[in-house]
């Protein structure tokens, strides 16, 4: 089949939506789509990398929305049915409520409504789906009650990319993900993968909930679910 998988930019389900893709590439021809806060979150939770290696060859092809400007001219491809199948995984709030309005300002939310013109099916699973609070992974974070604020930081001299502040925050724009500062510093005050408690806002849960009213679009709970899609 030829898939083409957007990701948005969520944390929540990133890890799991790279897993799938990884096994999908095996058997399958990918385009990979990443809006502008898709491609900053990866690079946040070192997932780029992995992402990146999926792709390669016509029809397996990373697509960078601010590579594609405004008009987003590859999303052409959906309403002349190229693809099997568009899958949008993780899909934040933002998006979701940009679909549902009829908004096709993103890349991502451009493929979405090309995808419903040139009847491709189209999956998309939510970060917000369900009312309530919501456990999710941070990327690397500055624990300022750990830190001992050193003459020399270790953990800012062993990041490549000069992210860290000493003392005073990870600049997640800079940040790669690499872990190098985590194993640096001697006090552990640097963390990743440290797991958080959000609430859902109702507006969110709303706009998802208008998702099932959409022909042509069926909304998911988790990546694993994808395989109902190529049976």
């Amino acid at each position: 089949m030829k898939i083409a998988w957007g990701i948005t930019g969520a944390g929540h389900l990133l890890s799991d939506s790279v897993d799938v893709l990884e096994e999908l590439s095996k058997d399958h021809e990918l385009t990979i789509l990443l809006s502008g806060a898709g491609e900053e979150v990866l690079k946040m939770y070192g997932l780029f990398q992995r992402v990146e290696n999926v792709t390669g060859g016509r029809y397996r092809e990373l697509v960078l929305e601010n590579e594609q400007r405004s008009s987003f001219p590859m999303t052409g491809r959906f309403s002349l049915g190229k693809y099997d199948l568009l899958m949008v995984s993780p899909t934040t709030s933002n998006t979701i409520g940009k679909i549902v309005n009829g908004i096709a300002d993103t890349l991502i939310t451009n493929a979405v409504a090309q995808a419903g013109k040139g009847r491709v099916k189209t999956g998309i699973i939510p970060v917000d789906l369900e009312s309530g609070d919501l456990n999710t992974v941070l990327p690397s974070k500055l624990e300022l009650e750990l830190c001992q604020k050193c003459e020399t930081c270790e953990a800012a001299a062993a990041c490549p990319n000069e992210a860290i502040t000493p003392g005073v925050e990870i600049n997640l724009l800079k940040c790669k993900g690499c872990g190098a500062c985590q194993v640096a510093c001697p006090f552990g005050a640097v963390t990743g993968g440290r797991k958080i408690t959000i609430h859902m806002r109702d507006i969110d849960i709303q706009n998802t909930r208008k998702l099932f009213e959409f022909d042509g679009i069926e909304v998911l709970e988790h990546p694993s679910q994808l395989k109902k899609f190529l049976m």
